[in-house]
């Protein structure tokens, strides 16, 4: 399986202060990672310097053979990657259907096929964006991200804070994107119960540094790590 994104010894932050502290991991075409840890670790900070968001002090991002940093967050998105962030950053003052047209670029995934794949979007289509409740607003902004037909999908926490219904259906999204559509994801999220059966590979931040890299099964059967790492209950 060719290579599609290598990390090398990344420093990166806000200002002066550096809080990803030389990471390095590396993600085949056609996999999705987790990224884990507990809250500060620089789990989004690492994400924000893939797009280009925050100021990078060193090391190097490579997307499908294009060394991406050089370039400016426009370029980045350009280059194939699609970001969902925390904030979700939809436009709330246009419809649905015009949030997906004005970003949608030629590729597989189509306005059409984003409906598809989300039918409370199809079926609100003319409702501005905010009208929408908290769930359809990120599935919206997944939507987003998708019709950009991207060739990295970067997941900042996309189920904080949603009901437990429109999780499972969020989730169950998420699992035919990166499982069955084979599309390459990193997946930030608290719970890892949730995201590490839907992932091949994970890497575990502590400290803004990577103390864990490996196939998300292995970590999934082994109660001692993620307890130790991520304090979660056996």
């Amino acid at each position: 399986m060719a290579e599609l994104l290598r990390v090398e010894g990344l420093r990166s932050g806000y200002g002066e202060a550096v809080v990803v502290q030389g990471v390095s991991f590396a993600l085949d075409a056609g996999q999705s990672l987790a990224l884990l840890g507990r809250n500060g670790t620089g789990k989004t900070t690492l994400l924000n310097t893939l797009v280009g968001a925050t100021r990078r002090h060193a090391g190097r991002i490579v997307l499908g053979g294009v060394d991406l940093t050089p370039l400016p967050p426009y370029r980045r998105a350009a280059a194939g990657i699609g970001w969902v962030p925390q904030e979700r950053n939809i436009f709330k003052s246009l419809t649905v259907h015009e949030n997906l047209t004005a970003v949608a670029r030629p590729g597989p995934w189509t306005v059409a096929r984003a409906y598809e794949m989300f039918p409370r979007l199809a079926e609100r289509q003319g409702n501005l964006g905010n009208q929408l409740s908290g769930g359809e607003q990120q599935m919206l902004a997944v939507a987003r991200a998708l019709v950009l037909n991207p060739k990295l999908l970067l997941l900042d926490e996309p189920l904080e804070g949603l009901a437990p219904i429109i999780v499972e259906e969020l989730l169950r999204s998420i699992a035919r994107i990166v499982r069955d559509e084979g599309l390459s994801a990193i997946i930030v999220e608290q719970n890892p119960k949730q995201v590490l059966p839907i992932t091949q590979r994970t890497v575990v931040l502590d400290r803004g540094q990577v103390v864990h890299e490996g196939a998300s099964d292995e970590l999934l059967a082994d109660p001692g790590r993620l307890e130790r790492w991520l304090a979660v209950a056996r």
